[in-house]
């Protein structure tokens, strides 16, 4: 297992590929852990290097207290940087895409291009947020699965067998990690500065989505100049997971577009 040692604690990451390929970095959602992109993977173009990781509180990462999105992009920032990797194309989903979006903002110097995923430059509000905090910290992760799950994945899927290993991977993450990243959520707008980014970007949505459904994702699109926008049919919050082909495929042409293959 690969370890990047922040001031916080151990960052866990898998960095496979070519050392000299084109780098792409995944940030994962809520909840989830670096396997969130295992389907994804497989079908993006070869000599590709992946690097995945897990954020604080969240996988085989160790926990921190209290910690914002800006700090969440400075230790995506210090993985690129550890890794000695040229600039990367940053594939960020839900939170992750919130982590993306601040990273272009903080460090503009580590990116060649940007993909928003199933995200949005504000999510929820203070109040909606307090309410998922106040839940985990009185019945556990386990007490609101059911209710993510519908927010997660489109009904078709939810009446699969697939769904159930998802469901306990967001039961046993820890908690705290969990409650911590909710919070900062939270007190994350990141209106104003998304909307002063110019590099490439691509924005995706699910239609099914109940997390950030398409709308929301689409007005983040509107505040990027040039920003490319796509929302795939009948999937939901994690189109990695239920329509990999086509959240790949969508990857892939924007990594052609700017060069990055």
């Amino acid at each position: 297992m690969q370890v990047l040692t922040r001031p916080w604690g151990a960052m866990h990451f898998a960095d496979h590929g070519p050392q000299d390929g084109p780098a792409v970095v995944f940030a994962n959602s809520l909840g989830t852990d670096l396997r969130l992109w295992d389907a994804l993977l497989p079908l993006l173009p070869p000599g590709l290097r992946v690097v995945r990781y897990d954020k604080r509180g969240h996988g085989l990462s160790d926990g921190s207290g209290a910690f914002s999105i800006a700090d969440l992009a400075d230790d995506a920032a210090a993985l690129i940087s550890a890794l000695g990797l040229r600039p990367v194309v940053f594939v960020g989903l839900s939170i992750g895409g919130l982590i993306g979006q601040s990273l272009a903002f903080r460090h503009p110097e580590v990116l060649r291009g940007l993909v928003i995923s199933n995200s949005a430059a504000k999510i929820g509000t203070a109040e909606s947020w307090q309410a998922r905090i106040d839940a985990v910290q009185a019945g556990g992760l386990g007490s609101i699965s059911d209710g993510v799950m519908e927010r997660w994945f489109a009904a078709p899927f939810r009446a699969t067998p697939a769904l159930a290993p998802w469901r306990n991977m967001l039961a046993r993450s820890p908690a705290e990690g969990y409650a911590l990243a909710c919070g900062a959520i939270a007190a994350a707008d990141l209106t104003a500065d998304t909307a002063t980014l110019r590099l490439p970007v691509l924005v995706i949505a699910g239609s099914e989505d109940g997390a950030t459904p398409p709308d929301l994702v689409q007005a983040t699109a509107r505040l990027i100049p040039r920003a490319a926008y796509h929302c795939i049919p009948g999937a939901g919050h994690l189109p990695c997971v239920e329509a990999p082909a086509a959240h790949a495929a969508l990857i892939t042409t924007f990594l052609k577009d700017i060069a990055h293959v």
